[in-house]
């Protein structure tokens, strides 16, 4: 019989994120986030499953790298003969250039390429303050990669950056004086951030030698190859008060860094841009302030920057739908993913990610007439997808499914109407064991508003004996109540593992969680209710549920 959530499971769990088809289709690649030996942090290993479906989930799943460390965000060549992901692995397996600076090195992370017809990874890039992001060329001769390195060389870099060279013993250290005039010069966790502005650089495979190609004062976020491989499009803040006034504009370089043309208006806020494949225009997430301040959609933006003029210049797609891309469900268990579009291979279709009635839920969209097509359906939350198109015009999408009683699994489904197949089972002997609980969903009306809310009610009384003592004079005593509200306030509870909430439940209390105003997911209208209501607006809706669920 199963038994209530112990804090102590966490350490089994394996948590699946950032799923990659192979270009044919026939596998995914994702990453797997495990406990340390130690038990003071995690660690993430790269997996690979077969679509074919000829074997059972459990046993379909392998791992394709140790993950001694971090292994991440693993994307197949385009030829789909090797694997690229980022790994801080150097640290471990190769010697110091120079002895004692293990603890110094900014150049960690960086991009290693697997051969998946056997072979060791090798090393590709050397950028001294290593690899955030990066992106295959259509070719795959090169890798587009996001670094705050000022020079390719450690040398170089450490000149740029007015650095001398490490004190020997018994010399002064070198000076940490830091001058900061910019707003946005501390992150929790990371420290100070105000130096590290991310730039794009193209380094070749074989080689290595990389070559800065951006120089922008905010730095660069999102990037993408346009089909043929000549241009670069991403985002950036163009405003020089760029600390000050919240920005994300998308430009368009050569992808030797030459001929930088400007594509939004000043009021953009655009992100995760993708090229559609005529090369001629930009699909991406955002929008035009004020109109776009809460909510995301998807637009397509010309490419030769015919619109950068206009400040609601572009086309946006699903904003007569009053969908919310780019929505954050809230979960303490399964990783929310970065949005992304995913666009056919004809250009008529564009998949994403939207909230609907607490579900994270795949659609797609028709950039013919804006038609919006819902694509999955459940009490559940989709996380990561990839797509891509095969012989005969079939596609092909996979993605990461979780729901309040279990956790990421890779799922996969051909066409928009077809049957989606199960890939794996990473979680299924430890679930076993566990009795997580299904909430049940509560719906209450508010000042003419519908507010969605879930109850989830305490393990029985015999799992705990404090509960059973408290409820042993009359079995009918309800179950003490814990009322959850989630910050933000734009994110939203959902159909998605709440690990607190499990054990909340597995400690004989009830919990209630709901989406008062000013919650994601429930059009623009009530992702706007709470301007200048922070308070009795949303109190009265989660009282409201709790006292519809007294009743």
């Amino acid at each position: 019989m199963p038994r209530p959530f112990r804090p102590d499971d966490l350490y089994r769990f394996r948590i699946a994120n950032d799923p990659r088809l192979a270009p044919d289709g026939s596998a995914v690649t994702f990453t797997v986030q495990t406990v340390a030996p130690g038990k003071d942090g995690y660690r993430h290993a790269i997996w690979i499953v077969q679509t074919d479906g000829a074997r059972e989930p459990a046993a379909a799943a392998r791992r394709l790298t140790i993950g001694a460390r971090h292994d991440r965000q693993a994307r197949f060549s385009p030829d789909g003969r090797s694997l690229a992901f980022l790994s801080d692995r150097r640290l471990h397996v190769e010697e110091e250039p120079t002895a004692g600076e293990a603890k110094e090195r900014e150049d960690g992370d960086q991009v290693h390429v697997l051969p998946l017809d056997g072979g060791e990874a090798r090393r590709v890039t050397d950028l001294p303050r290593g690899v955030g992001n990066f992106w295959w060329s259509p070719d795959g001769r090169s890798l587009l990669v996001t670094s705050s390195s000022h020079g390719a060389t450690r040398d170089e870099d450490h000149r740029r950056r007015g650095k001398s060279r490490r004190a020997k013993p018994g010399e002064a250290p070198e000076s940490d004086y830091h001058f900061v005039d910019r707003l946005g010069y501390l992150a929790n966790g990371a420290g100070f951030v105000y130096h590290l502005k991310d730039q794009l650089w193209v380094v070749d495979i074989e080689t290595g030698a990389a070559r800065r190609v951006t120089d922008e004062r905010a730095g660069v976020g999102d990037a993408a190859w346009s089909p043929d491989g000549s241009r670069i499009v991403y985002s950036t803040n163009l405003r020089r008060d760029h600390d000050i006034e919240g920005r994300s504009h998308l430009v368009v370089i050569g992808a030797d860094g030459s001929g930088r043309t400007r594509l939004t208006a000043d009021p953009a806020i655009f992100f995760a841009p993708t090229w559609m494949p005529d090369g001629r225009s930009i699909a991406a997430l955002g929008g035009y302030l004020p109109d776009n301040f809460y909510r995301s959609d998807v637009w397509l933006i010309a490419a030769d920057g015919s619109a950068a003029s206009d400040d609601h210049g572009g086309r946006n797609l699903t904003g007569p739908h009053d969908l919310m891309p780019a929505s954050t469900i809230t979960s303490d268990i399964v990783p929310n993913e970065p949005p992304r579009l995913v666009p056919s291979t004809d250009g008529g279709w564009i998949t994403f990610v939207a909230p609907i009635d607490g579900a994270a839920e795949l659609w797609r969209v028709a950039t013919a007439n804006d038609a919006v097509e819902r694509l999955t359906s459940g009490q559940h939350a989709i996380g990561g997808f990839d797509q891509v198109d095969l012989a005969g015009g079939r596609s092909r999408t996979a993605w990461l499914r979780s729901s309040p009683t279990e956790l990421n699994d890779v799922w996969v489904r051909d066409g928009a109407a077809g049957a989606p197949r199960r890939l794996t089972d990473l979680n299924g002997d430890v679930l076993a064991e566990i009795d997580l609980r299904a909430p049940e969903e509560r719906w209450v009306t508010v000042d003419g508003r519908r507010i969605q809310g879930w109850f989830l009610a305490a393990a029985p009384a015999t799992s705990t004996p404090a509960a059973a003592a408290a409820r042993a004079g009359n079995p009918a005593t309800p179950a003490p109540l814990v009322t959850e509200i989630h910050g933000g306030p734009h994110t939203y509870y959902g159909w998605a593992p709440l690990l607190e909430f499990q054990m909340l439940a597995a400690s004989g209390m009830g919990i209630f969680f709901s989406n008062p105003r000013g919650s994601e997911g429930y059009g623009r209208a009530f992702n706007e209710a709470n301007i200048r209501d922070w308070g009795p607006g949303p109190m009265r809706d989660i009282l409201a549920g709790i006292d519809a669920l007294v009743a």
